[in-house]
């Protein structure tokens, strides 16, 4: 049964190969970051009506989310696509070295141009498998946006969209063909912003009060704040508003963001609770008023064994993309601009051995060994909102030459190669195989199903910020401004 689906999934992807190809690549081009992904979710939505699925936009009051349905009634299998790229990493394709489009511009650093292009190839293979076989059941692709620090997937978690679905599948463009059995860290992104009074610095200093005082005291807090919690949690914050640059002026207003993370929500807001209580005592020590908003937040991932293990029987047997000697010379340029400690940080992931054989050929041919031990991925992602909610796997290809590290340019330089469409297609094969062996065998969702309520032992799923706090309404020009919900103390 599994080759008879192999077949038939390899045909309708590889039949349309080249719109696959074609919208990742105009993706990359756009480079649109979180939350305004509007092009880009026009492309995608277009392309998928285009493949005769029924759109609904705006979903979870999410300007740039959709979902694209097809079929009719149960069981129900999620497809996961996110589009969204990063700030300040504009680079030219398929050259290895930095040389950036628009220096300062935004580029694909994560590869979610891959991503989203991926998953709509699951998306209408599992659509062709349900119409050439007049099966009951449905597939949808839910268009995630700001995957980046945004948890487009928390909000529509949060409003319920994945609640009647059977099975989730997603991946990530990466180094490796491998199918994932990790958790990862659970994280609350806040702004601060503390207001104060302007004065003359040697004249009046008495009557101002400094709002560049009271971030720096709460930084100054929260490093304190590292010595009493527990080690596996991080907080990382960036000042992103001095205030001015007048050394003789007091500070009128002043801005910090903070990333608060730990390995469950259980624990993660907890800690943000005296992150707050800190910035509230730097306001009172300064005589200034602190207000703050979410950015967004994330789940920590609940990984599922009984659809991974269905994923690696079916990457096993998909036959392996084979590369040109072009591609291969491409890769060993990128692989000789890799920073030293990046290739060594990959050794340790990957072993000795594998990275001899990877060093002296930098792409991928093979499929990892399934993780037999659950490891936490030092990072975040809001596909841990859904597995929270539905049983979900995921997987990641080799899109890019080994050690390379994400959100860097050489990401970025990769992302129209190729060997990148291969591995984004692989992927789309891996996922439409497995979603569909979840359509065909009710007893595989009911064993996920199970395992899932095991995994969370009775804990309910709890969107990682308040219900009041609401997505950002963007607009396409370039003085978007930004609607948020704010708590002033």
């Amino acid at each position: 049964m599994n080759d008879k689906i192999i077949q038939e999934v390899t045909d309708a992807i590889e039949g349309k190969r080249d719109l696959f190809i074609g919208v990742s690549d105009r993706i990359w081009g756009f480079a649109e970051t979180r939350f305004q992904e509007f092009r880009s979710a026009e492309l995608l939505c277009t392309a998928l009506e285009q493949e005769g699925f029924a759109v609904e936009k705006g979903v979870a009051e999410l300007e740039t989310g959709f979902v694209g349905s097809f079929g009719s009634g149960s069981p129900v299998v999620a497809i996961l696509g996110e589009f969204d790229a990063l700030a300040s990493l504009s680079q030219r394709a398929g050259e290895a070295a930095f040389n950036p489009i628009v220096p300062g511009a935004n580029g694909h650093g994560c590869g979610h141009n891959l991503l989203g292009a991926g998953s709509l190839a699951a998306a209408v293979a599992v659509k062709d498998y349900l119409k050439e076989h007049g099966l009951a059941g449905t597939v949808r692709y839910y268009g995630c946006p700001a995957e980046e620090s945004g948890s487009g997937k928390a909000y529509m978690a949060r409003a319920g969209l994945f609640n009647d679905v059977d099975a989730a599948f997603c991946w990530h463009p990466a180094t490796a063909n491998v199918v994932m059995h990790m958790s990862s860290l659970a994280n609350v992104h806040v702004h601060f912003k503390f207001a104060g009074k302007s004065a003359h610095a040697a004249a009046a200093p008495h009557l101002g009060r400094s709002a560049l005082d009271a971030v720096e005291l709460m930084n100054v807090g929260v490093n304190y704040l590292r010595e009493h919690m527990i080690p596996e949690a991080r907080i990382h914050y960036a000042v992103t508003n001095t205030g001015g640059f007048a050394p003789n002026v007091v500070q009128a207003e002043a801005e910090v963001n903070y990333l608060v993370r730990a390995p469950k929500a259980s624990q993660v807001l907890p800690l943000f609770e005296r992150v707050l209580d800190i910035a509230r005592g730097a306001a009172l020590m300064t005589g200034t008023k602190m207000s703050y908003h979410y950015e967004g937040g994330a789940s920590n991932l609940i990984p599922n064994a009984t659809l991974e293990s269905k994923m690696h029987e079916f990457m096993q047997g998909l036959e392996l993309p084979a590369y040109t000697e072009e591609e291969l010379a491409f890769s060993k340029e990128i692989f000789a601009t890799i920073p030293e400690e990046d290739k060594l940080s990959a050794s340790m992931q990957v072993g000795k051995q594998a990275h001899e054989l990877l060093s002296a050929r930098p792409l991928a041919d093979f499929v990892a060994p399934l993780m037999e031990k659950m490891v936490v991925m030092p990072a975040s992602t809001d596909v841990g909102d859904v597995s929270w909610n539905v049983p979900t796997a995921q997987c990641g290809t080799a899109t890019w030459a080994y050690a390379t590290p994400i959100h860097a340019w050489q990401t970025v330089a990769q992302g129209k190669s190729s060997y990148a469409h291969k591995g984004m297609l692989l992927a789309g094969k891996a996922m439409a195989c497995t979603a569909i062996s979840a359509l065909l065998d009710p007893s595989l969702v009911e064993k996920a199903k199970a395992e899932l309520a095991e995994r969370l032992g009775g804990e309910s799923y709890v969107c990682p910020f308040p219900d009041e706090v609401k997505p950002p309404k963007l607009s396409l020009t370039k003085d978007a401004t930004v609607s948020r919900s704010a708590v002033t103390v």
